[in-house]
Parts: C-alpha cells; structure tokens; sequence
C-alpha cells in the first residue's frame, strides 16, 4: 500500500490572517508606543527644567535633556520641541554669570577693562588689592594699598617702605614649636611678599632687597633666642636702608654736585629722589645755576620736583615733553635718575626718558644718570615692551585750580577707546655719557663690574 502524500497545506490562524502580518503589526505597534512614551519623557524633563532653571548647584539651565535608555535614535520631533526653549535658557544661563560676576573679584574688572589692547595684556596693573591668601600683617596691606594707588613712588622710596614694613612683620612674628626662627620666618614673609606683588610688581630695588633679607634669615644663629634674632635682623635690615641708599645718596649728590658749574642750564625729567638731592646739594654751596624741569601726563611728577627747587630759591623752567626740542640746544647737562640698570648699561626709567638721551646724544649733550649700586639687574632687558607697568589714568597729582570738575577732565577709557600708560622706558647705553654711582663714576659698558667694585659677586 503506497504511503499517503504530503500536504502543503498552511495553518491558518483563527483570525483569517496570516502569521507572518500578525508578528509585524506588534512591532510597529511597540514602536510607536516607545516613541509616543519618549517624546513623553522629553516634554517632562523639559518643563521641569524650565520650572527649575539652576537645578542643583546652579547648573540644570545649562543641561540639556537627556534621551530615554531606549537604542533607538531620537526622533527629529524632539529635537524640534527643545529649540524654543534655547533661548530662555541662554536668558538664564546668562542671569546665573550675571549673578556669580558679584562674587568675582573687582581685580579681574579692572584687568579686563583695562587690558582691551591684547597686544599689551602682558604689562603690569595698577589693581585693586583683593584679599590675600594666609596670614597677612596689617602693615602690608596698608602698604599694598599705598602701592596699588601710587601713593608711594619712586624706587627708592618703596625699597625703604618695604624693609621697614618687614621690620614690623618680624616683631611680631612667633615661632611655631618645634621650628626654627631661621627656617620658619622665611615661610611667614612668601605670603606677605606675593601680597605687596599683587598689588603692584616688584620693583628690581625690592628684589635686590628682598633677596638680601632672605639671605641673612638664612644664616641667622640658631642658637640665638628668638627676640635676639628678630633684633638682629631689623638691625641689619637698618644697615641695609642706611648703606645702600641713604649714604649712596650722599656720595653721589657729592660726585654729581662737583660736575654742575656756574652758569650751567640742567635738565632733568620727571622726579628722581637723588637728582634732587643733586641739585639742591649744589644750590646749598652757592653755585648758580638754572635747573629746566621737563614733564609728561599722566603722572606729572616734575611738578613736585619744580615745587621743591623754587622753594629752595633755584631758578626754574617748566615745560611738558613735547616742547623739548625747543630748549635741548640750551642745556649744558641732562641729569635723569633711574628705576634700574641692567648689565649691558642699558637704563630703565619713566616713560620719556630714553627720547630725551636721544635727543641730548642728536644735540652733543652730555646725558649723567644718578643710579645707586642695588638698582643694578644682572639681566639683560633690550626694549621696554617685554616688561612694563601701566601708569595709573588720569592726573593724580594736579595742584592747579581747575575750572571744571576733574572727572570731566580725565580721559578714561571708552568702548572704542582704550587709553594706555607705559610707565617705564628703555634707554640704550649708546645714549648715555656717564653713570655716577657711589663707588664712582661708571661708563655704561662698563656696568658689570658693579659686583666686583662691591667686592662681591651677585
């Protein structure tokens, strides 16, 4: 008997629809519930966000919503919904830096304002003192603050300020326990000096100081008691002040003094401490002489200097810096002081300076800088762009009657305008004739034997 045959009979389902219509209709069908319960998702994170912009720690506005765990990718409908509300959190983004811009410090405003030109971003600023980091002495930031508002001017004058500051600084410094005056104390002064540095760089004076002072800490007597060694300490710091400024000030207002004659027309720049002492010293041996004060905005600091000579009786003239070349072919001498001199003789000084040694070497005028031995940098500076300082805006010093108010009168900066203040210059040495210090008279090439005429090596 021969075998039955073989059906191809398909099953169908009780439905009337086939097997395979059925398996893909629950597909599609499970896919669009997926996408309705996602976009579902979406428009529920984004009201909660917009309810609550700065979420926890300020930082939800910022967040965009985050896709459900499903694989599938998001569909273009919610990322058409999250669009308009782009801007309200850009509004409240901005609203929250707005806020935080409080707590920032007004050092940065004034960076930021004043540093528009990027070219010159480099250059240090007169800036606000901001509270320091450690434990700051009251003194120096009352010193910071006469810093930073340029109520101290002049090298010498902040070296003196700044050592004297440090005598007070260490009286009243305590050793912790089981510490060493003469490894501890310099751990207490980092902070105080990083202070006086954000109020204003440190002048290389300051630095040839700070140096020094760092040096005896480290050699002071441990076996000393510590009142001892604190007194030790200001007691050289008292022979600092007194051998390398107030008697190298001597010496050279007596060298320098001996080179004015009668009848000589001086010309000096600005104001220098010890170019005044020069010419004062001169006027008080009877030599007759007319001094010409040159000036330039926006210190103006010549005025003072012209105060001080009058009152003296020395007869003298007063001009800006543009004027100069009207009187350069009358001068005998051009007498300038320094803020620091560099190794190659190169001298760097207020802002100006290095135009009139130039024109003073163009006219055959001899051109003498009064500079004191610890203002010599072992460093090689060949411009004034790599390193400067801004000069504060506005004329600080005006002691003439104004006719209108002096916010009027001062020129600050604007959207479009950007006001800017070297305050130093850099005069080549090929300008300079002499430099008088107070182990001589140097020529400018020849400022590195400085070390060796101190018989010591820097």
């Amino acid at each position: 008997m021969a075998p039955a045959p073989l059906l191809d009979v398909q099953v169908q389902p009780p439905n009337g629809e086939s097997s395979t219509p059925q398996s893909k209709s629950q597909k599609a069908t499970t896919k669009a519930e997926r996408r309705a319960l996602q976009e579902k998702q979406r428009a529920a994170k984004a009201v909660k966000a917009a309810a609550v912009p700065n979420g926890v720690n300020g930082k939800q506005g910022n967040k965009t919503p985050l896709p459900s765990s499903s694989n599938s990718p998001a569909p273009k409908k919610a990322v058409k919904t999250e669009t308009p509300l782009k801007p309200a959190f850009a509004a409240m983004n901005k609203g929250a830096k707005d806020a935080k811009l409080g707590t920032v410090s007004s050092v940065d405003a004034v960076v930021d304002r004043a540093r528009g030109l990027r070219i010159f971003s480099h250059f240090g600023l007169p800036k606000p003192v901001s509270v320091g980091k450690g434990d700051i002495h009251p003194t120096i930031v009352r010193l910071a603050l006469l810093f930073s508002n340029f109520k101290i001017v002049g090298a010498n004058a902040r070296c003196i300020a700044t050592l004297t500051a440090f005598k007070t600084v260490i009286q009243d410094y305590v050793t912790p326990p089981n510490n060493t005056l003469s490894r501890h104390l310099m751990t207490h002064l980092s902070p105080q000096i990083s202070h006086l540095v954000a109020a204003r760089p440190m002048s290389v004076t300051m630095g040839n100081a700070i140096r020094q002072l760092k040096l005896e800490i480290s050699g002071s007597d441990i076996d000393l008691p510590e009142q001892d060694a604190k007194d030790a300490l200001c007691q050289k710091i008292d022979n600092y002040i007194r051998d390398r400024i107030i008697i190298a000030d001597q010496v050279i207002q007596e060298t320098a003094g001996n080179k004015i004659k009668d009848g000589d027309i001086i010309l000096t720049y600005a104001r220098s401490s010890v170019v005044e002492k020069v010419l004062l010293g001169a006027h008080s041996e009877g030599r007759n002489f007319s001094v010409i004060v040159v000036d330039s905005r926006p210190m103006l600091e010549g005025k003072r200097l012209l105060s001080v000579l009058s009152s003296a009786g020395v007869h003298c003239s007063y001009l800006l810096l543009p004027a100069l070349g009207s009187v350069i072919t009358e001068v005998s001498t051009v007498l300038v002081g320094a803020h620091s001199i560099h190794s190659n003789g190169a001298l760097f000084s207020r802002a100006g300076t290095a135009l009139i040694a130039m024109m003073a070497k163009q006219h055959s005028v001899p051109v003498v800088v009064c500079c004191e031995t610890y203002k010599f940098s072992e460093g090689i500076q060949l411009d004034s762009f790599t390193k400067n300082e801004l000069a504060p805006l506005g004329d600080l010093f005006s002691s003439f009657p104004l006719t209108k108010p002096r916010d009027a009168l001062a020129l600050q900066n604007q959207p479009n305008l950007e006001i800017l203040n070297p305050l130093y210059d850099l005069t080549p040495p090929t300008c300079i004739t002499a430099v008088v210090t107070e182990v001589g008279v140097i020529p400018p090439n020849s400022m590195s034997s400085i070390p060796l005429a101190l018989g010591r090596l820097l």
